[in-house]
């Protein structure tokens, strides 16, 4: 068993460096098939991947407490924060750095939290608080920071169904057809390949984007690449020192610092200049690394204990 585990997390870390890989290599095609499809495979692919995420929580099995309230109201106004502190130097630098922040926590989080330990219904709560109160404060902050092609009410319907429809859908699921919702919540592994394929599409249409770009751009993008590991680190950082307060530091560290990546570069592309979109994209290789030593620092961790 524990050879399966072992063999299914190192699949794990070279199936993300694929996906970028493939991205970037096929990137004219994907751009050219989400133009295809309208830009709808991506948020075809969120929708799918929180309904998975959602059919593994019991309404009834969730608490909400402290620990939730303060990172989302940490989420809420270092978002706005970051970007009026950036709006002088650069408005696509605000914009970049803001969505960072206000992207909701990663379906991936809980998987990779289970690996560290951390309480796994608490990063459940928080998953659900946060995209919820995300799928409401979204359209507000991209509607007055956004390129005006959305209006508030055109966001919201966007957003909001994307992000809270899941839930009610995956909940009615359980209700209706709790033999088929069972073995969506025993299967939930699907995410990680739905993730995959979407971060591989995510990939290749920022990819194609940048090639269109050019080189005149070069120190913007390196720009919004170092601001998003700055925000990437001091995200991971108040996380688990929010989370060290009630007991639980690596549920704080991947609520507030591992990010649904694929929807903030959704979101930039659509709402926002599309390249700060380039910001969350370097985000994905930031975050990664940094999970990447966090379970290489706690294995080393387990097998000195087992010494």
């Amino acid at each position: 068993m524990q050879l399966l585990e072992d063999i299914h997390r190192n699949l794990k870390t070279i199936a993300m460096p694929s996906g970028m890989l493939v991205g970037a290599l096929l990137c004219r095609p994907i751009a050219a098939l989400e133009q295809a499809s309208h830009q709808m495979i991506t948020p075809a692919l969120i929708f799918l991947m929180l309904f998975i995420t959602f059919c593994r929580v019991k309404v009834g099995d969730m608490r909400w407490s402290g620990i939730h309230l303060r990172l989302l109201l940490f989420q809420l106004v270092v978002s706005i924060s970051v970007y009026l502190l950036l709006l002088p130097l650069n408005g696509i630098l605000a914009q970049g750095a803001m969505i960072c922040v206000l992207a909701p926590v990663a379906m991936a989080a809980v998987v990779i939290g289970g690996m560290l330990g951390a309480d796994i219904t608490t990063m459940a709560a928080y998953s659900l608080l946060c995209n919820m109160a995300i799928a409401l404060v979204a359209p507000v902050v991209l509607s007055l920071v956004g390129n005006g092609a959305c209006t508030f009410w055109g966001i919201l319907a966007r957003v909001a169904p994307l992000l809270i429809l899941p839930f009610f859908t995956a909940q009615l699921c359980r209700w209706l057809l709790p033999r088929a919702s069972r073995w969506i919540a025993d299967h939930s592994q699907i995410s990680f390949y739905l993730w995959l394929l979407s971060l591989t599409i995510i990939i290749g249409r920022t990819t194609s984007y940048i090639l269109d770009l050019g080189s005149e751009h070069l120190l913007l993008e390196s720009g919004l690449a170092l601001v998003a590991l700055a925000v990437c680190l001091l995200q991971f950082k108040v996380g688990r020192m929010v989370g060290r307060r009630y007991g639980d530091p690596a549920a704080g560290g991947q609520s507030l610092g591992q990010k649904n990546t694929v929807l903030a570069v959704w979101m930039a592309q659509s709402f926002l200049d599309p390249i700060s979109s380039i910001a969350p994209t370097a985000y994905i290789v930031w975050q990664n690394f940094v999970n990447s030593y966090q379970i290489y620092k706690k294995d080393r961790e387990t097998m000195k204990n087992q010494i």
